[in-house]
């Protein structure tokens, strides 16, 4: 990957400061709670949107990544031992914020035996015995392909199960270190063949990609049966992460999702600022 000087930001990513009402009483019960969410620790340039209207992606299994990704915001170190009341915590604040469609995702957990998987499942099952009206999606990692682990997602059936691919196959070693392209494919075919409604996957732009590798990417998961795309500029969290090499035009974005939608995907969602659970409530349709 070229490490020339980043260019310079564009109009058309910039966003505005948090404000109002439902963004402070969301933030107060993620603070009470004890809560960590992506929109935070991943720094998410939606959060003054989404958390305005009410909505924010959970993230379960503590705040440190066992993984180090060359683009990920969360922190990478030794976690902390597993909070086995996080299921509840989570099911609870759901009901307080009157969530109709609740985002999870988590850290890689790959120091435990059943990395996270076990939580996960918890975590489903105590949002819907409190909240039986709250339709989910799961951002889930890879497992490193181990279909005990994957199994405990797909016994619990969320209405759509979500793994990143994140970018071309070329990148994915820098891009995703502890990664591999075709283990997070072969994840997201088996998810949709053991009989899922709905899978869906995102990749970023920017990281030095050709308009031909995307599509291939595309192609790629459109053939290991995916549903839903996101598609969206990658943002770097800081100097210590890969620079961002290209701002892509929003025009290249629209040229994506058009050709996504040709090729068969149900839904595809391109835009700079578009993230793997940005309203991610309308990929439900």
């Amino acid at each position: 990957m070229k490490t020339n000087t980043t260019p310079r930001k564009p109009e058309w990513l910039k966003v505005k400061l948090p404000l109002g009402k439902k963004y402070t009483s969301l933030r107060k019960i993620v603070h009470d709670y004890e809560l960590h969410t992506i929109c935070t620790s991943g720094s998410c340039p939606n959060m003054g949107e989404c958390w305005t209207e009410g909505t924010a992606t959970f993230m379960i299994l503590g705040n440190i990544c066992t993984r180090s990704c060359g683009f990920c915001g969360v922190q990478t170190g030794r976690p902390k031992m597993v909070d086995w009341s996080e299921p509840d915590k989570i099911a609870r604040s759901i009901q307080l914020m009157k969530i109709k469609h609740a985002v999870i995702t988590s850290v890689d957990r790959d120091d435990l035996e059943d990395m996270g998987s076990i939580i996960w499942a918890e975590t489903i099952r105590a949002i819907r015995r409190e909240n039986s009206n709250t339709t989910l999606e799961t951002l889930i990692p890879d497992f490193q392909g181990n279909k005990t682990n994957i199994n405990r997602i797909i016994d619990v059936a969320p209405e759509i199960v979500s793994h990143n691919l994140e970018t071309v196959r070329r990148l994915t070693r820098e891009v995703r270190i502890q990664a591999k392209y075709d283990r997070s494919l072969e994840v997201l075919r088996y998810l949709k063949e053991s009989g899922l409604t709905r899978t869906k996957s995102g990749i970023m732009l920017g990281l030095g990609e050709t308009k031909e590798e995307v599509l291939e990417t595309m192609q790629d998961l459109y053939d290991n049966k995916v549903d839903i795309l996101t598609i969206g500029q990658y943002l770097q969290p800081s100097k210590k992460h890969l620079p961002v090499l290209e701002y892509v035009h929003p025009d290249q974005f629209k040229f994506y999702k058009e050709e996504g939608l040709k090729m068969g995907f149900r839904h595809v969602e391109s835009g700079a600022l578009v993230r793997s659970s940005y309203r991610a409530h309308k990929h439900l349709k």
